[in-house]
């Protein structure tokens, strides 16, 4: 929601950039997160996520969302473009961001286990990262120091989910052709989008990931044709077949047609 929405002049607009992290106590891999564009006016004052995450799921006890009845959403807003006024010069984007603790009592008994991390994290270059995933990202900013030199969000958790949505679509990548699916092409364009939008750079990722939709369209291209030299070649064994029968009874009727005619035959 806009702040201050009723009392700005007519006309007023805001374009912003949103993202919306739930978080997990168990492991930080399975933080759900969202991220977008849009744009505010008088009549879209509010607008917001309609879902994120299933009720199911939350209160699952040994999910890692709700622990004693606390569930954690971080949530960081950038102001892009303003137009109307404004409390900032213009040209000078409005950053705000902030960590609530939802409150949920939902009569189920605390999980101990969850009130202490699961997984420590380490840090490298700025993100907090687990210990399994710190050679993985000490090589991806040796390799491209500028990866995060642009991205926004600023909040912890926020930019480990984002870390997370990078390096699954690094190991979808590191798949074979055979393994992956057009579907998870079309997932992998769209977590590089959302990734992209939130600053980092990943131009490499991009050229990588069209290598790989290339690939992918040769295999099925070949394996289409390969089933169709199969099939030719089916038809044309069995023609063979068909040819060699035939072969054999033509000799066999020029063997008789050879054959002389015995004086029993002949008188």
């Amino acid at each position: 929601m806009v702040a201050g929405s009723q009392s700005l002049p007519y006309g007023w607009r805001r374009r912003t950039e949103m993202y919306l992290c739930v978080v997990n106590r168990v492991s930080t891999e399975l933080f759900q997160t969202k991220g977008t564009y849009h744009w505010f006016d008088a009549k879209d004052f509010d607008w917001g996520f309609t879902s994120m995450l299933p009720l199911d799921k939350i209160y699952d006890k040994d999910g890692g969302f709700l622990v004693n009845g606390d569930l954690k959403i971080v949530a960081e807003v950038y102001v892009l473009e303003a137009i109307g006024k404004l409390d900032v010069p213009d040209g000078i984007g409005e950053e705000s961001g902030s960590e609530k603790m939802v409150e949920e009592d939902d009569g189920a008994e605390s999980n101990d286990l969850l009130e202490v991390s699961v997984n420590e994290s380490t840090d490298v270059n700025g993100f907090q990262v687990l210990p399994s995933q710190v050679e993985t990202m000490s090589r991806i900013f040796e390799r491209h120091p500028d990866i995060a030199s642009k991205f926004r969000p600023k909040n912890e958790h926020l930019r480990t989910a984002y870390i997370n949505v990078l390096l699954s679509l690094i190991n979808t990548l590191c798949q074979s052709t055979q393994e992956i699916s057009k579907d998870d092409l079309t997932d992998a364009y769209a977590s590089l989008s959302f990734l992209t939008k939130a600053g980092l750079n990943l131009d490499w990722l991009k050229e990588k990931l069209e290598k790989m939709s290339e690939k992918k369209e040769k295999q099925e291209a070949g394996e289409k044709r390969m089933q169709e030299i199969e099939e030719e070649l089916k038809d044309l064994k069995q023609k063979c077949l068909n040819l060699e029968a035939e072969l054999e009874k033509e000799k066999a009727d020029v063997s008789v047609a050879r054959a002389p005619l015995s004086f029993d035959d002949v008188v």
